[in-house]
Formats: C-alpha cells, sequence, structure tokens
C-alpha cells in the first residue's frame, strides 16, 4: 500500500497535512499518535470512507482513491466490534460471503477455518451476547480475515478491553497476522501496544509524520522532541545550542562521592538531589534536581543486587551515561536524529 500527498483538511484544521506512507505487503505496520492526530482520518481515507482533498491511496499497483468502500480489497475490524446481534457467531463471519455469493458449501468451509484460526472453533452457534469481549474481538477479526482481504485496518481494537486481556490479545494478533500473512495497519495511541506488536511504526503528530521506524529505532533514537516524550518516558537535555534526548534506563545513578570528574571516557554527568523515589514494582524511578537547573528521571531495576544500595529522598547523587547512547532531536520535518 502506497499513501502519497495525502491531505484532509475541515474547517479550520488540517486533520491530514500531506502525508507519504509506504507499506510493505504482509507487514504489521502501526500509526501512533495522540487523540486528535490524524491517525484515524488516515485509516478512514484508505478505507474509503472518507475522500482526501489532495494525494492517492494506492493498493498495489492500483489507485483506488475514487473507489468506494466495497471496490477496494480491504476490511475494517473497529473498536466496538460492529456484530450483528441477531445473528449467530458463524452467521456474523459470514456474512461477507453471503454478500458476495459464495456457494454455501465453500462459506461454511471458510467460515469454520477462520474461527479456528482465531481460537473460537466451538461457538458458532452461540450469539454475540454470549461471549466475552475478547471473544466478540475475535469474532470480528474473524469475520475481517475470512474474505482474505489484501489490507486489513485495525481501529483501536483493544481498546474497550482490561489491561491483563488487552495484553493477551496483542500477543494472539501478531501471531494469528504471521499466520495469516496479510497487512495490517493498525491504529493506536497506546505506545506499549505498538512497541509490542508492530514491524514498523508511523508516529503521527498534528496530521503529520513525525518518524517512521521499527520499534527499536523509535525509540532507542528518537527523531524529534515530540517523538522521543510521546514514547515512553525520555529525558531532554540542553547542551551548547542543541537538544539531546536520553532515556531514564540508560543513566546510571550513583552517589555524590562519584563526581563528574571520575565518570568513564566517552561518558556525560550531571550532580543533583533526589526530588521524588516511586517504587513501581519491577522498577524504582528516581526525579534528580539538577545543580545547574532542570531535572532527569532515572530507573532502576529491582533486582536486589547488594552493589546498588537503596537511595532515598534529599540525597545528594551523580548521574552519568554514556554519550552515544544519547540522541540529538531535531524540529519536525528535519532530518535523522544523530547519535552523541
Amino acid at each position: 500500500m502506497r499513501l502519497t500527498g495525502i491531505r484532509k483538511e475541515y474547517p479550520g484544521v488540517a486533520a491530514v497535512a500531506g502525508i507519504d506512507l509506504d507499506v510493505a505487503a504482509g507487514e504489521f505496520f502501526t500509526l501512533l499518535g495522540p487523540s486528535g492526530s490524524g491517525k484515524t482520518t488516515l485509516l478512514r481515507i484508505i478505507a474509503g470512507f472518507e475522500r482526501p482533498d489532495a494525494g492517492r491511496v494506492l493498493l498495489g499497483d492500483t489507485d483506488v482513491t475514487s473507489r468506494p468502500p466495497y471496490r477496494r480489497d480491504v476490511n475494517t475490524v473497529f473498536q466496538d466490534y460492529a456484530l450483528f446481534p441477531h445473528m449467530n457467531v458463524a452467521e456474523n463471519v459470514g456474512y461477507g460471503l453471503a454478500v458476495h455469493r459464495v456457494p454455501r458449501a465453500e462459506r461454511r468451509r471458510r467460515v469454520e477455518e477462520a474461527l479456528a484460526m482465531v481460537h473460537l472453533a466451538d461457538v458458532g452457534h452461540r450469539r454475540p451476547s454470549q461471549l466475552s469481549g475478547g471473544q466478540r474481538q475475535r469474532v470480528a477479526l474473524a469475520r475481517a480475515i475470512v474474505n482474505e482481504p489484501a489490507l486489513l485496518l485495525l481501529d483501536e481494537p483493544l481498546g474497550a478491553l482490561d489491561l491483563k486481556l488487552r495484553q493477551e490479545m496483542q500477543v494472539f494478533l501478531k501471531h494469528m497476522q504471521r499466520e495469516v500473512g496479510i497487512t495490517f495497519l493498525y491504529v493506536t495511541h497506546d505506545q506499549e501496544e505498538a512497541l509490542t506488536m508492530s514491524d514498523r511504526i508511523a508516529v503521527i503528530n498534528t496530521g503529520r509524520v513525525e518518524q517512521v521506524g521499527t520499534p527499536v529505532e523509535v525509540y532507542e533514537r528518537p527523531r524529534t522532541e515530540f517523538v522521543a516524550g510521546f514514547i515512553g518516558v525520555s529525558n531532554v537535555v540542553a547542551e551548547q545550542g542543541a537538544r539531546w534526548t536520553i532515556r531514564p534506563e540508560k543513566i546510571r545513578l550513583t552517589d555524590a562521592g562519584a563526581d563528574a570528574g571520575t565518570v568513564p571516557p566517552g561518558s556525560a554527568a550531571r550532580a543533583g538531589q533526589v526530588r521524588d523515589v516511586v517504587y513501581v514494582g519491577s522498577i524504582t524511578r528516581y526525579v534528580v534536581d539538577l545543580d545547574g537547573g532542570g531535572e532527569l528521571v532515572v530507573v532502576r531495576q529491582n533486582t536486589g543486587d547488594v552493589s546498588e544500595p537503596p537511595v532515598n529522598q534529599g540525597e545528594r547523587v551523580c548521574l552519568s551515561w554514556k554519550q552515544d547512547q544519547a540522541y540529538r532531536i531535531q524540529p519536525s520535518d528535519a532530518g535523522p536524529a544523530d547519535s552523541r
């Protein structure tokens, strides 16, 4: 799938402000951004529910920009499932096949295969109201993949599920996508969800793409301050007229006796005082007020290692990090970030 120069404006706002994207066949590609960033509008344009003011949508080599949704080889899974309550599960899954007049025997076979793929082979006779939220979401997925579309669009499909079920469904979705080989275009505002599931991520802000890359690239080497701050927690350090970002887990926290002059070559250091200590189960988060102004957030894994004694609120500390783990952040639409 390819998008070229996609623009969509509403009165007083540019929802999509000139987006170009290439999504490879068989890829799990995620549009990640906050509410109002334009990601759902972009998804609706790809599906054919909205017409762009400018630009083109290509599926393979075919320009489908002017085609209605039913003439695109695309299916969509929504957060609210959109299942027919008066039909049983098998009828819901086979609805699209019936509309396309697929013979009954083939329709039954494909419905059974789709339900088996989402691990619901034994619930075809039930109504949606008799299923759990996770089961209803899997029925919606089965209905979407039974037509074997070239592209499956998923609009915040796990947003209504509780945390544990959402995490289970993330693993399930990624496994299923690899198994069926269909291209997935996934929309979410959940950073962990995007990092967990995606082959590549496009981070979107105010209708523009801030960065496209693998989960490792967008997390470890954010291109802009927005990407650094939106995906996880990141510290920003100003130095010599430039701004650099460093992740909290990359920073080493030691007592104040290890002053900046004793840090290893190729490292940077700052001194300060611990303002807050927050225990979060597997990690402890420290907020440190720097002597020169500003603050840094540091996290430590709670391994029980006696070589790392606890640090308390109010203590003087030294913070150090390898300079090649800090990245210069650019304004939007600037060149790639440099490592430092």
